[in-house]
């Protein structure tokens, strides 16, 4: 009988959640260069504040049908009541300044891809358009914030996107794979940093 071996994954995902171990294995980290992707993650990450990941990406489908599965133009169309509707949702989290914000984060969203082109060229932008590779051993030296997230979260608040916080943002820059935080131990680190 041939006995399997699990991978070594960076400690929060090492712990038996299938969920977010899936989540650690195929996404987090990954650079991303869809704009409705990185839509769709600015939006969770603002949903998380002061609440575990786990219980957004529990809802995460939910969030997708309740927000137009986060096209951009479709959700900086929605009307007030459509939001109402949506803070009756049980499948999302129900806080009405994190589901408005969802449509004011689409509207800053659609002023930058008018200037840029992308909001993947500008957000890439942060971090001259190459992830930035972090070398970790454990999970207890990888920083909530840095400065750069720190002038991440202030230029988009100045754009007016909400629920951005410094770390929303280094969150952010984190799931989307501008910052490769793999521990240098996980089986990740090196494919994130080469995709």
């Amino acid at each position: 009988m041939t006995r399997t071996t699990e991978p070594h994954r960076c400690q929060w995902a090492a712990a038996g959640d299938a969920l977010m171990r899936d989540y650690h294995d195929t996404e987090w980290g990954t650079p991303l260069h869809d704009d409705r992707g990185l839509f769709e993650f600015l939006c969770l990450e603002g949903a998380q504040a002061g609440l575990s990941w786990r219980t957004v990406l529990n809802k995460r489908d939910n969030y997708r049908k309740a927000f137009h599965d986060f096209e951009i133009a479709r959700v900086a169309a929605m009307t007030d009541r459509e939001l109402e509707k949506c803070l009756l949702d049980p499948g999302i989290i129900r806080n009405r300044l994190k589901v408005s914000s969802v449509r004011d984060n689409a509207v800053a969203a659609q002023k930058v891809i008018g200037e840029f082109g992308s909001l993947d060229v500008w957000l890439w932008s942060f971090v001259d358009g190459k992830p930035l590779r972090n070398r970790w051993r454990e999970q207890a030296e990888v920083p909530a914030s840095t400065e750069l997230s720190d002038r991440m979260s202030k230029t988009l608040k100045k754009r007016g996107f909400r629920f951005v916080g410094t770390t929303i943002c280094y969150s952010l820059l984190q799931a989307t794979g501008m910052i490769n935080d793999h521990l240098v131990g996980c089986f990740r680190h090196r494919a994130c940093t080469e995709a």
